[in-house]
């Protein structure tokens, strides 16, 4: 199982692993051994495709120079272009959408006798129940899918295409998954969706991502959870006092806001405005002294103008937040963006987003020289000759930084200790345990 894309692909990947184990399949890491492969792909721009097209056709080598007899397409590639995929690429023996990756096992069954089959039949993935679930992330820590689907309808992006309207899980069902992954011996629980922030709102009439924070904070043993994905559109007082009254959810949060002109964030059909934003990030560091917030940006999108550009930098450079991802922005096919005049050059987009990355990399630094001195609770994740590797508050797994120190005493991944900060090192922190 390779699994592209977003951690919301890597539980949907988790889950189809334990049907296939509950039907009597080995699962194997090594390609060459394996009788079937299965790529979960993502779409969701254009170098996403590229990286799920490639990866399907490195993998059908293995027909060749392994002993793979069925190929199959996963996941939000597959979704878009359906049987247009096992035309194209007929190395492919199968095709599975968004809404029927637990139909899996019978797929499998089928091209192991022989057959080519493009599946299609649900086109909706219930989100009632807790779903089995072999973890592919380190056993300490789990990303925990609270939401499917969206409702938001931004102009550039295809996701409600592909994952249908938004659809929260029970709180019950959540918290109970919570619980026997903490029973399991996992740390940190990572809450995603395409929209966290609005969690609730479809089954309980309004947002209750406050509530559940305060349920999950409760749970025996648990260490850690962290949100990602929060619009900043109900980023409120309720939410932010839930952040401040827990004892677990870390003092960090996830809001991708993706700009910050007026005429741009219309353009995209977001709902928030700039003073709405930077009120919100001035709220946040209010009322959560220290909070790490992350964003991820669009340069590049129809109509911007260098002006426009500036004004985006320019907030880059004020608000000073501590993790910043930059995307050029992608003219899919199907959305409404996609049709806008004013498309803009594409190395004019390498250049800003190039610009952006320059200022937010200067800020890293200056941020990580500010933190020498102070000790913080790290999680370990492992150690190589003699140098652990962490993460602290301040750090999203595989997207964020990390922290590099030493220790008098043998430490275990999934061990959480005190690290003092004493250097930088290539925008990542040193220390020594404490």
């Amino acid at each position: 199982m390779i699994s592209l894309g977003c951690p919301k692909n890597l539980v949907d990947s988790e889950t189809m692993l334990a049907e296939l184990a509950d039907k009597g399949y080995v699962i194997t890491n090594d390609p060459k051994e394996a009788d079937v492969i299965i790529i979960n792909t993502c779409s969701f721009i254009e170098s996403a495709k590229q990286e799920s097209i490639n990866t399907i056709l490195e993998m059908a080598r293995y027909k060749e120079i392994g002993r793979c007899k069925g190929l199959i397409a996963v996941g939000c590639l597959s979704q878009q272009y359906k049987e247009q995929l096992l035309d194209e690429i007929p190395e492919l023996n199968a095709v599975i959408g968004t809404g029927d990756y637990h139909s899996i096992g019978l797929v499998v069954d089928k091209i192991l006798n022989g057959g080519k089959v493009a599946y299609f039949e649900g086109g909706d993935v219930s989100v009632e129940g807790i779903e089995k679930r072999i973890l592919s992330t380190p056993p300490y820590m789990a990303y925990v899918k609270i939401a499917e689907g969206c409702d938001n309808g931004c102009s550039y992006c295809i996701i409600p295409f592909l994952r249908g309207p938004y659809r929260s899980r029970p709180m019950e069902n959540i918290i109970e998954e919570c619980k026997e992954l903490v029973d399991r011996g996992v740390k940190e629980i990572i809450l995603i969706a395409q929209d966290t922030s609005v969690y609730g709102r479809d089954i309980y009439g309004k947002p209750r991502l406050a509530e559940l924070l305060h349920e999950l904070d409760n749970i025996n043993n648990i260490e850690w959870i962290r949100v990602l994905y929060c619009y900043p559109d109900y980023v409120n007082d309720e939410l932010i006092e839930a952040i401040v009254q827990s004892r677990h959810v870390c003092h960090y949060i996830d809001i991708p806001i993706q700009h910050i002109n007026d005429k741009i964030l219309a353009k995209m059909g977001r709902r928030s405005r700039s003073n709405d934003i930077k009120g919100v990030i001035e709220r946040l560091r209010k009322c959560i002294p220290g909070i790490a917030i992350r964003t991820s940006l669009i340069v590049g999108f129809p109509g911007e103008t260098d002006r426009d550009f500036q004004m985006l930098r320019d907030f880059v450079e004020q608000y000073r937040l501590d993790n910043v991802g930059v995307f050029t922005y992608s003219q899919e096919e199907g959305t409404i963006a996609a049709a806008m005049p004013e498309q803009v050059a594409e190395d004019v987009k390498q250049e800003r987003y190039k610009s952006i990355m320059r200022v937010q990399r200067k800020i890293v630094l200056e941020k990580n020289k500010e933190r020498i001195g102070f000790s913080y609770k790290v999680l370990v994740e492992g150690c190589n000759n003699g140098v652990y590797v962490g993460r602290g508050y301040m750090y999203a797994p595989e997207i964020d930084g990390l922290i590099y120190f030493t220790s008098d005493k043998p430490l275990d991944a999934g061990q959480m200790v005190y690290v003092k900060i004493k250097g930088v090192k290539d925008y990542d922190l040193t220390g020594e345990a404490i």
